[in-house]
């Protein structure tokens, strides 16, 4: 999967609109249009970074699908982590505690 993919599958996991994600990153809704039409067309750098700050990924997981950082990782404990950072602090510690409790199982 290459860059229109990638971001495709993240607006719909993150059940933002384009519109919602050209305010919330600064790059405009037409730029966004292309970048997700036919042709793909890919993005600058900095248009690419904007993007995924917004999203809460990482430019190469929406340039390759795959996070660099910590390979070993599987796509569901990405998720946990993604969802995990949109949580206020109380909330991302009872779901570190409840993680933790269902690992002494």
């Amino acid at each position: 999967m290459g860059f229109k993919e990638n971001l495709k599958s993240e607006l719909l996991y993150s059940g933002m609109l384009v519109k919602e994600l050209a305010t919330k990153s600064g790059v405009n809704k037409y730029s966004l249009d292309n970048y997700l039409n036919k042709r793909g067309q890919v993005p600058s750098v900095e248009a690419a970074v904007k993007i995924a700050r917004s999203l809460g990924v990482s430019v190469e997981y929406l340039v390759t699908g795959k996070e660099g950082q910590n390979p070993q990782l599987s796509d569901e404990a990405h998720a946990i982590g993604r969802l995990a950072d949109q949580l206020d602090e109380k909330s991302r510690l009872f779901v570190l505690d409840f993680i933790k409790w269902l690992k002494t199982r």
